[in-house]
């Protein structure tokens, strides 16, 4: 089988300039067409086969719908990018903060392709222009990690006897150079900032900070129980830097359930399924919630995989079955309580 161009950019990390490109450049997945009824009996073996990968793919490929927490996200991203637009001092960053699974790298990805995308329409077309820098911190990073994780997004050759000064000095003016105008940070809460490292590493992005004129955005775990605000670099980061919180869906007031309702709602209508009858996943709200905890990322694992399932057993339609059948993250298995009787579950 011939692997196109194409499908080699789109398995680029997208901590690579390549794989951010193919990413901010994707439009969202189109829905395959579902076959009218005996057409889809017609089908043999291989066209059967090809046609079931085909939703089964489009299934996988879904986004996070923009549930409030992404929408937050971005509507505030977006005023900090209007506001920073032309200073040098003055700038104001944004720290996404919360438990996993709660769509903080979905939230900020999402804010840097609608910057990009806002950018390559009210300017011409340039192929130099590099408008937005994403990165992983590694574990354990250092100064030299840091600058070296910008430079291999950029495609920067690091020398192995290379100081950090100077490759950070090479990565600060190629940003200028080619015209960033946001700075991704993901899993921030790897900055100790009780250690060694952790500070200097912490130093090594603030200055990224003072000398390229972009939007910086930082994302991590619970970052209010780390070390990444303790200390004085804690509380510089905390004046400079607007705090976002995402957490699970609340499922306690009748607006909280309506605001599930509506997610639920929105991810159903978006499956390619024969047989399955809409509704059905708004009647089991209450379970979908209780199993999940109100995790966006594990209720979208737990209805797109019950479909696939559904796709590859021939039934067609998502059942209460499907669902308890999905293995979920360990979070979201420790909080939902074992079924008894009576329970209504």
């Amino acid at each position: 089988m011939t692997i196109t161009q194409t499908e080699l950019e789109i398995r680029h990390p997208l901590s690579t300039k390549q794989g951010w490109a193919s990413f901010a450049g994707q439009p969202n997945p189109e829905p395959p067409g579902l076959l009218p009824g005996e057409d889809w009996k017609r089908l043999d073996g291989l066209e059967r086969e090809l046609y079931n990968e085909a939703r089964q793919d489009y299934h996988s490929a879904l986004l996070l719908v923009a549930t409030p927490d992404i929408r937050r996200v971005i509507h505030y991203g977006s005023k900090l990018v209007a506001n920073n637009r032309g200073k040098q001092l003055g700038r104001r960053g944004l720290l996404v903060s919360g438990a996993s699974g709660t769509g903080k790298s979905t939230s900020i990805t999402q804010l840097g392709k609608k910057f990009q995308i806002d950018l390559q329409r009210r300017y011409p077309p340039n192929p130099e222009r590099i408008p937005v820098v994403y990165i992983v911190v590694p574990p354990d990073a250092d100064p030299r990690s840091l600058a070296r994780e910008m430079a291999a997004f950029l495609g920067l050759p690091v020398g192995r006897n290379d100081n950090p000064q100077s490759i950070a000095h090479t990565v600060a003016e190629v940003m200028r150079r080619v015209g960033t105008g946001m700075v991704l940070v993901d899993e921030i809460h790897r900055l100790d900032l009780t250690t060694r490292k952790g500070k200097n590493a912490s130093d090594q992005l603030k200055y990224f900070f003072d000398t390229i004129s972009a939007t910086f955005v930082y994302s991590g775990l619970d970052l209010e129980e780390s070390n990444l605000l303790s200390g004085m670099r804690g509380r510089q980061i905390l004046g400079r830097f607007v705090p976002i919180k995402t957490g699970p869906f609340a499922y306690r007031t009748d607006q909280d359930k309506q605001d599930w309702i509506k997610l639920v709602a929105s991810m159903e209508q978006t499956l390619r399924l024969h047989k399955h009858q809409a509704g059905t996943l708004i009647e089991r709200a209450d379970y979908l919630h209780a199993r999940t905890g109100g995790m966006i990322g594990s209720l979208d694992q737990l209805i797109y995989e019950a479909a696939n399932d559904a796709i590859t057993d021939g039934t067609e339609k998502i059942t209460k079955t499907h669902l308890d059948a999905v293995l979920l993250d360990g979070a979201a298995v420790a909080q939902f309580p074992p079924h008894r009787p009576g329970s209504g579950r």
